[in-house]
């Protein structure tokens, strides 16, 4: 295990000790047509194996999680919260609805019980796809992570639970992550990734919790992650139902849910009835460019958030952090973030559901204009169907999109996607889903010469994930 200090990237990129680097990768017209398309061609090969593996592995997996059913009961309780569903477990320690949907694989391991929960696409992207500015990038690459919980058997007031996720898009997606428009955030080679979504680390959560029972209708939890996910914000994007067919993280997802790779997590909280408080110290720094190791814990941060679920379809929470230096090229900036949520899930009938989530996320800092975001995010699914959509309303510093030119402008980004996928063959062990999805912006005049008044992109993908979980309440993920 290697932890890396301030001022090292690691052997991927150069060290940088405080100073802020002012060059950025930016998509700005430097890249030939092909780049992404032959960068993801060596990652195939990559992406190919894993497949095998999970067509290998998945007829056994299932065979398990059919055989476990028939012998579970209908009902899984938390073990993080005795005495409610699983179902209400969200990422870390956050709170969904009950009625959410759950894809995954149940299966006994001995006295153990095993979920694993997980998604992966196969993928051609193509940003600003009518060339209407010089930011867009087309991209063949395979999105994936899975995650897997461990639950020992509880005693009559409580129980432990484990937690590993990981992703290989490190591997499928390069060090620069995959073209989107309008996307910021951590960096490569010590720059700053722009019009780019960051790949994730190759371990994303290790975590054990503990969770108590102090009555029928409360308890009390702690939880501590390396990494694992702090108490602020939703539920992150990739867990929440409402987004599972879309292969593409939220514009405003450093300003809403990019906590859940935090490198040092220590939560504790409470809950009553359908009320629940927890607050975290952690670690600000986002993770490294390294995907590969452990960044070294500093606990110099944290959170608190009020979580409410006054049903068994609707989950809400509020929450507010602190973050030291969470970027690499600003070390010196601070970040108040506030976030607020709800989401919705509503079964329709058996077999169908659909699921809504709103966010609204703040970031503040001394001396810099607070930027806001929006996210509504809405999936349907029955039968072999699923249609999606998401609406986004960001605001981005110049300097964060490479446009010094305009000083300290905040400039308002609006996006729209809408999207469709079919599940092909049967309902088996492993799914197999093909979808496609549109993407429209609407952005400020001073964004015109860069990105086109009008850009718009287009996605083709396969989807591979687990099943659904039928008439028994779980974690959904």
């Amino acid at each position: 295990m290697r932890f890396l200090g301030d001022g090292l990237t690691g052997a991927e990129g150069p060290a940088y000790h405080g100073g802020v680097r002012t060059r950025i990768i930016a998509d700005v017209g430097r890249r030939t047509p092909g780049q992404d398309l032959s960068a993801a061609g060596r990652g195939l090969p990559i992406v190919g194996l894993l497949a095998a593996a999970i067509l290998a592995f998945s007829p056994a997996l299932a065979a398990q999680h059919e055989g476990h059913m028939g012998m579970a009961p209908r009902t899984m309780t938390s073990a993080l919260f005795p005495g409610l569903p699983m179902s209400r477990e969200g990422s870390g320690t956050s709170w969904q609805p009950d009625s959410s949907p759950v894809f995954a694989w149940h299966v006994p391991a001995g006295s153990w019980t095993l979920m694993i929960h997980g998604g992966a696409f196969l993928r051609y992207t193509s940003q600003d796809a009518s060339r209407a500015g010089t930011r867009g990038g087309r991209k063949l690459d395979a999105p994936n992570w899975v995650m897997i919980m461990a639950q020992p058997p509880r005693g009559e007031r409580g129980g432990f639970l484990f937690r590993g996720m990981f992703s290989l898009d490190r591997l499928t997606e390069g060090g620069r992550g995959y073209p989107l428009l309008f996307q910021t955030g951590e960096t490569w080679k010590g720059e700053a990734l722009v019009d780019r979504q960051h790949p994730h680390d190759l371990i994303s959560e290790l975590s054990v919790s503990y969770g108590l029972s102090v009555g029928p209708n409360a308890g009390a939890f702690i939880y501590f992650g390396l990494p694992g996910e702090p108490a602020l914000g939703p539920p992150v994007f990739m867990h929440r139902a409402s987004s599972l067919s879309n292969p593409d993280a939220p514009l405003g997802h450093h300003l809403q849910d990019s906590t859940h790779i935090t490198f040092g997590v220590l939560t504790g909280g409470a809950r009553y009835k359908g009320l629940k408080l927890d607050a975290s110290v952690f670690t600000g720094r986002e993770p490294d460019e390294n995907r590969f190791d452990f960044d070294r814990p500093r606990f110099d941060s944290w959170s608190v958030r009020l979580s409410l679920n006054p049903s068994d379809r609707v989950a809400l929470q509020l929450s507010q952090g602190f973050l030291h230096g969470p970027e690499a090229l600003e070390p010196e900036r601070d970040v108040r973030r506030t976030t607020a949520s709800l989401v919705l899930s509503r079964p329709l009938r058996t077999g169908a559901d659909w699921t809504t989530t709103f966010v609204w996320g703040l970031n503040s800092s001394s001396g810099r204009a607070s930027t806001h975001s929006l996210l509504a995010d809405s999936e349907a699914s029955w039968g072999r169907a699923s249609v999606y959509a998401r609406a986004e309303f960001v605001q981005r510093e110049a300097h964060d999109l490479k446009l010094d030119e305009l000083g300290d402008r905040i400039l308002p980004v609006s996006a729209l996607t809408a999207g469709a996928a079919w599940r092909l063959g049967g309902g088996g062990g492993l799914r197999f889903l093909a979808g496609a999805q549109a993407m429209v912006y609407c952005v400020a005049d001073d964004l015109a010469l860069a990105y086109g008044k009008r850009p718009f992109s287009f996605e083709v993908y396969l989807r591979l994930s687990p099943p659904r979980v039928a008439g028994m309440e779980a974690m959904s993920h």
